[in-house]
């Protein structure tokens, strides 16, 4: 007796179903991919339950003639390719002739339709995959599908659909997604006979942006476009300060295609480098208009994942179109550097006598401030912040022309340290400085094992550390910048975290390193600076090449204008 067997023509449907439609949010995608290649300019989209009810999406695109409508529900039908060759150039969203048998076997789906040059339209019923009946119809030009009692037949699917407010989140996330490249089209969402979104259309992508993101968002990113030999990059870009936890605000489009690209994450992130905190993903949107030679789109039946053809190059253009245009804006909610980058303060400063100077070491010696001329301290501010206090030995408060400007005293001087070793690291020698009597480490076993393996990668950051014997260690030397105020157990324990990271090269590990040496050589919060001290400390700051972000991605400064304390404090309305 044979063991295998040809399933029915109803079960493989089924089957094939279930790779293309999972939710009602899926069905929904499938019938805009289709009204959006039909060439319609106004796609209303009506919603039950959460789709599980019903899902109506009603378009004026080309329409379908009576043949077209019986061929539709055929499975591998479709008008977008003809060979295996279109694969290669398909411009289409959709092209694979699965999205409507599939819905229809599980589902009673409906579809009205109408050329615009014809009288009269035709109407065809199926449910569960069977065709029930095809009419003639009046019906205004254009399509309309109706999908009802999504997932009838297949009671294990339906049971494990969520519930009517999530499945509805997951439509109206998908139609905003579909809707970003197509501002010229008019989107609009019905529940329950309740408007819930409504997408104009207009002729300016910027305004289908604030539609989604918000119009504060949409009006602090900054657009930027790049060419390459074989495709366009154009981006929208919010400040990091915007950042979420979650990559819901992140949009990218490979050919008007919503996408789901890891490639294209991990290059947008690396464009915005130490702007952002650790678990952090910016809002942005990236389109990508390539040759469609260079990519693959049938990877998935869902069509969300790609494989582009030179990826490595794909990916520098990305990190280099956005770390080029947020370090031409300093784009941040901030605004950029309250004072003027290309314009020094009159004078720096430097700590008399013994006093003890956490600067000293960077910083190049000036006049001392007691030899300043009296009529000069009042007026030395006149391009930039006038130091006016140090709040909870931590923020510096700064008075400027148009308010407030809180400086965060070790964020900001951890991004000078991280810029100095780099520096420091990446010139002819790093600066050690040997200790009279060495540092003495007990390390866990763990600990012990990753620093016999890894501790000689140490010198090169001009850390020296001897194996005494067990668990014991010798810290002999370090850099000379690091030696005061560090706690070494804690910093060695750190260092030796980052060492254990596997998979990651050795310029990652630099970076790594250099942030950690950075992070415990600032100055920290709670340490009572002196007003040179702190003008020092933004002289210092003008010169860095990110000065808005520790290289956490912390922000290092916040502003507060006049008109915002005003609001504040109830003198204005």
């Amino acid at each position: 007796m044979n063991i295998i067997r040809i399933l029915p023509e109803k079960t493989a449907s089924q089957i094939a179903a279930g790779e293309v439609i999972d939710r009602p949010a899926s069905v929904m995608r499938e019938l805009i991919d289709n009204s959006i290649d039909a060439g319609a300019d106004r796609i209303i989209i009506r919603i039950e339950s959460g789709g599980k009810g019903l899902i109506k999406v009603i378009d004026n695109g080309k329409g379908m003639s009576r043949d077209d409508l019986l061929l539709c529900v055929e499975r591998h039908a479709t008008s977008k390719i003809e060979t295996a060759e279109d694969l290669f150039s398909v411009k289409s969203l959709g092209f694979r002739g699965e999205a409507l048998p599939s819905i229809a076997s599980v589902s009673r789906m409906q579809i009205t339709s109408r050329i615009h040059d014809r009288i009269g339209g035709f109407s065809l019923k199926i449910a569960g995959g069977k065709l029930i009946s095809i009419d003639e119809t009046g019906t205004p030009p254009g399509t309309i599908v109706e999908v009802r009692n999504l997932f009838y037949n297949i009671p294990a699917r339906r049971k494990f659909l969520k519930g009517i407010k999530t499945e509805t989140n997951y439509i109206i996330d998908t139609i905003s997604r579909m809707s970003l490249p197509y501002p010229e089209i008019n989107f609009r969402i019905e529940d329950t006979g309740r408007t819930i979104i409504n997408f104009p259309a207009s002729d300016k992508q910027i305004m289908r942006v604030s539609a989604l993101m918000g119009r504060n968002v949409a009006g602090s990113m900054v657009h930027a476009k790049i060419k390459k030999n074989d495709f366009d990059i154009s981006v929208y870009l919010a400040p990091s300060d915007l950042a979420r936890k979650r990559g819901d605000r992140l949009f990218v489009y490979a050919n008007k295609r919503s996408i789901k690209d890891r490639l294209v994450t991990k290059a947008v992130i690396e464009g915005y480098g130490q702007r952002l905190m650790k678990g952090t993903y910016p809002q942005a949107v990236i389109f990508i208009e390539i040759d469609p030679l260079k990519v693959d789109i049938n990877v998935h039946p869902a069509k969300q994942e790609v494989r582009f053809h030179n990826p490595g190059e794909l990916f520098k253009a990305i990190v280099s179109c956005i770390e080029k245009t947020l370090t031409e804006h300093f784009h941040t909610s901030a605004g950029p550097l309250p004072w003027d980058m290309t314009e020094k303060m009159n004078h720096d400063f430097q700590a008399q006598g013994n006093i003890a100077d956490p600067f000293s070491e960077y910083i190049s010696s000036a006049q001392s401030l007691k030899e300043l001329p009296a009529e000069d301290t009042g007026v030395m501010f006149k391009q930039g912040p006038q130091v006016i206090g140090q709040l909870g030995n931590t923020y510096i408060l700064c008075q400027e022309k148009d308010g407030l400007i809180v400086i965060d005293q070790h964020a900001a001087h951890e991004r000078i340290m991280y810029e100095k070793f780099k520096k420091d690291f990446l010139g002819p020698k790093i600066e050690v400085q040997t200790l009279l009597t060495p540092y003495k480490l007990e390390m866990t076993i763990k600990e012990t094992r990753i620093l016999l393996q890894k501790g000689p990668e140490l010198s090169d950051f001009g850390i020296e550390i001897d194996h005494f014997g067990g668990n014991t260690f010798l810290l002999r030397s370090a850099p000379a910048i690091l030696c005061e105020n560090v706690h070494w157990d804690s910093f060695i324990s750190e260092l030796i975290s980052e060492l254990d990271e596997k998979g990651l090269d050795k310029e990652v590990i630099l970076d790594k390193v250099l942030i950690l040496m950075a992070c415990h050589s600032a100055i920290r919060a709670g340490y009572h600076m002196t007003y040179e001290e702190m003008t020092r400390l933004i002289n210092r700051l003008t010169e860095m090449d990110l000065p808005t972000n520790c290289p956490h991605g912390r922000p290092t400064f916040r502003r507060l204008t006049y008109y915002e304390l005003e609001k504040m404090f109830k003198r204005v309305v």
